[in-house]
């Protein structure tokens, strides 16, 4: 079949009127824009899968055109490789909940109650009694440097306990994040092993302030960072320095975890410590400390091993105009507001 209809193939010389030549070259250019368009529309896709214009980063306007090209949903429902990106209220929640429902287990959280920030452990445990697994049988695990700040205990609803677990003194937040993965894997590995399925660590700084229910339980389960959520790539506070065992290549990671809210199956969370602690020790030794602390890490570990399932921020939340706007507040940051 002849490309152009409209020139007529003859054994003589090819007479083409003005009018066909006209026609030949219209269909040419749409064809040529067609291909064009094709092309473009397929270079096209966001470098971070939640992207939404939030129009803040770092103090100036989120202005990138492939930022608002993925701006399809500010709620997703699962992260690139299938995970569940869980909201509280959402469909994938009502399931979540049902499902465990019919299953007995035991979930811990544990939280560490150092120096200054014994202020905020009352005011902490109220809150999980009201918001956090209401119905399940559920420990606290409270690793302090001063088990005193405890007395007198918190009173504490049916099927629930409390173990104070008694620290070194720490002085100094830097000092405990360099410790936190090595106690969390000591804690798991001397009881909350054999005691709860699964473990949750968060700042003792927090509220929960809505319910927080089974839709959280996951073998592997990470909260995106609420200052971070929608911001490109290149916004992502990773570890920059190669010669850290935390370090981010540039085309490494999906999403920014924040290290305030995180947990699992207590196998895999011993795991996730284990491997943390020793990259922690590592940097100690040649004198590298990661700009974002034990968070750097974690990172870096949620890079190598996907979570099972990611939290949304409205599971950390912080009083920030950087923040991203979710639909509920379910666990709220209060140290910055306090301090």
């Amino acid at each position: 079949m002849a490309l152009f209809p409209f020139c007529k193939a003859s054994s003589g010389p090819i007479r083409v009127s003005r009018i066909q030549l006209v026609l030949c070259c219209f269909l040419l250019s749409l064809i040529i824009y067609y291909l064009h368009g094709s092309r473009a529309a397929a270079r096209v896709h966001p470098a971070h899968p939640i992207f939404h214009p939030l129009e803040m980063d770092r103090g100036r306007k989120v202005t990138d055109m492939e930022v608002h090209k993925g701006a399809e949903s500010q709620t997703p429902a699962e992260t690139p490789w299938g995970a569940p990106l869980v909201w509280g209220d959402s469909r994938h929640s009502a399931s979540c909940r049902a499902k465990f429902a019919q299953r007995e287990m035991r979930i811990g959280l544990l939280a560490f109650v150092v120096g200054t920030y014994a202020q905020f452990i009352r005011r902490f445990l109220y809150s999980a009694e009201t918001y956090f697994l209401p119905g399940q049988v559920v420990t606290y695990y409270i690793l302090t440097d001063n088990p005193r700040s405890l007395d007198p205990p918190v009173k504490l609803g049916p099927e629930r306990e409390m173990k104070v677990v008694p620290i070194a003194e720490l002085p100094g937040w830097e000092r405990l994040a360099h410790r936190r993965m090595t106690l969390l894997g000591d804690a798991i590995r001397k009881s909350i092993d054999s005691e709860t399925d699964y473990i949750f660590c968060a700042d003792v700084d927090q509220e929960f302030v809505a319910p927080v229910r089974a839709e959280i339980l996951g073998d592997l389960v990470a909260t995106l960072h609420p200052e971070l959520y929608g911001m490109p790539r290149n916004a992502f506070p990773y570890e920059d320095d190669e010669g850290s065992s935390a370090y981010v290549e540039e085309d490494e990671g999906d999403f920014y975890y924040t290290s305030e809210f995180y947990g699992g199956a207590v196998s895999e969370m011993y795991k996730l410590a284990l491997a943390c602690s020793l990259l922690i020790l590592q940097d100690h030794a040649d004198g590298i400390t990661a700009r974002g602390l034990e968070e750097s890490y974690l990172n870096r570990y949620l890079i190598d091993h996907r979570p099972t399932c990611v939290l949304s921020p409205e599971y950390s939340w912080w009083d920030s105009d950087l923040s991203a706007q979710v639909p509920v507040h379910r666990l709220l940051s209060l140290g910055r507001q306090c301090q």
